[in-house]
């Protein structure tokens, strides 16, 4: 028996907002969340912008003491998964614990807390290297401090898979659900790598925009005159339920996972393979595994980096699939207005999706201003779109070659 799985919950900490509701009042009204770095000096990076978070309080969400011990990206995915349950109405003193899984997570983890100790160690030795150092860097410690914080005794993953990470996560926590290994999975994925070292790293690259002076217009997928993607921070946590136990609890529910597929590239550390392959049949393998077909698809939330090979093999992989199709459904990138939030950055556009199934509003790719002959589907540019959406599929794709897709539907008994 597959159980059917419904998403009940969702928080956001993002660059454009914290919170579901000023989240999705970003998303529909197209106001960016980019600007100049303020955490540290920017002098001598290429780029010198970048989606921070402005409005996070820790003290809101941990006690301080508690907070102080972590890194950002596990603040973060705290942060978020409160929020979560919060608007799961979620209560987990009546929830059987065994049952409430874990599958969050992050495409770098503790890169300021990296960052702050090597620093100690090469000014002032070895003995000064903060004894939380270990435990506040490594990966699983956003899925472990959730798993301490609200209880949860089911299983405890964490998944890093660079910018697939979020709709990996939430895949796999999906599957775990739908084979009856949990009743409740908290999951999605935290980032917060906006540091000196990480920015100088994607610089030298060559990743990145460089329109420092209009930051605000940096992010342009699709575009023809994009640049390179933004780097961002921030957490999606989606609360996942079979269907069973959501009903029983008389839960509300934004949407329904039907399906998810995975791929590998297999063919460069950072470039996706020309023409899309991989990502080609990861749609397919989503479409599959939920028994649907292109033309049932009525939004696509695209992966949409705002970087030239991206863009390009994306919209040629979404012809590979959908045929002529591809030309009728509605595709947009969020990540025109959020920037790029790496491993927290597939969780926050299945939320997006999950909410445009709700309200009947697709989010727009802004910025489109040059229309890239390579790039010549329907964007939904500059300006949201009223338009019922029955089923919608997320995409996200990571260095390494690592692909994978999320669908989901709007609810029905």
């Amino acid at each position: 028996m597959k159980h059917r799985v419904v998403i009940t919950g969702v928080g956001v900490i993002s660059p454009v907002g914290t919170g579901k509701e000023e989240f999705w009042q970003a998303m529909t009204s197209g106001r960016p969340g980019i600007g100049p770095i303020t955490k540290f000096p920017t002098d001598g990076l290429a780029t010198r912008i970048a989606g921070e978070v402005k409005d996070f309080d820790p003290g809101l969400y941990l006690d301080r003491k508690e907070a102080k011990r972590m890194d950002r990206f596990t603040q973060y995915a705290v942060a978020g998964t409160k929020l979560a349950l919060r608007d799961a109405g979620l209560d987990l003193e009546k929830v059987d614990l065994d049952r409430v899984a874990v599958v969050f997570g992050t495409g770098i983890g503790g890169m300021e807390t990296f960052e702050d100790q090597a620093k100690v160690l090469v000014e002032k030795g070895p003995n000064r290297v903060s004894p939380f150092f270990v435990p506040m860097m490594i990966a699983n410690m956003a899925a472990g401090q959730i798993s301490i914080t609200t209880g949860a005794r089911g299983p405890n993953h964490t998944v890093v898979n660079a910018c697939a990470t979020g709709t990996n996560a939430a895949g796999e926590a999906f599957k775990l659900l739908q084979r009856g290994g949990a009743d409740v999975v908290i999951t999605g994925g935290a980032e917060a790598s906006v540091t000196p070292l990480a920015m100088a790293g994607f610089c030298a690259m060559k990743a990145m925009s460089t329109r420092n002076e209009e930051p605000e217009r940096a992010s342009r997928p699709f575009d023809r005159d994009r640049d390179g993607f933004v780097l961002s921070e921030g957490s999606g946590v989606l609360i996942m339920e079979t269907l069973e136990h959501a009903r029983q609890r008389g839960a509300t529910i934004y949407a329904e996972m039907v399906g998810y597929g995975c791929s590998s590239d297999a063919y460069h550390i950072t470039a996706p393979v020309p023409g899309g392959l991989g990502a080609a049949l990861s749609m397919r393998v989503a479409l599959a595994d939920a028994g649907l077909q292109p033309s049932n698809i009525n939004y696509i939330n695209a992966h949409g980096t705002s970087t030239d090979l991206n863009d390009k093999f994306e919209t040629m992989a979404i012809k590979e699939v959908f045929g002529k199709y591809a030309y009728q459904v509605a595709i947009s990138s969020t990540k025109s207005m959020t920037g790029h939030m790496l491993g927290a950055a597939g969780a926050v556009e299945l939320i997006a999706c999950a909410l445009a199934i709700r309200d009947g509003v697709i989010p727009p790719t802004i910025n489109y201003e040059n229309p890239d002959p390579d790039c010549d589907l329907d964007y939904v540019p500059n300006k949201a779109r009223v338009q019922s959406v029955e089923i919608a599929l997320s995409n996200s794709f990571g260095f390494g070659g690592a692909n994978a897709t999320a669908i989901v539907r709007k609810f029905r008994d």
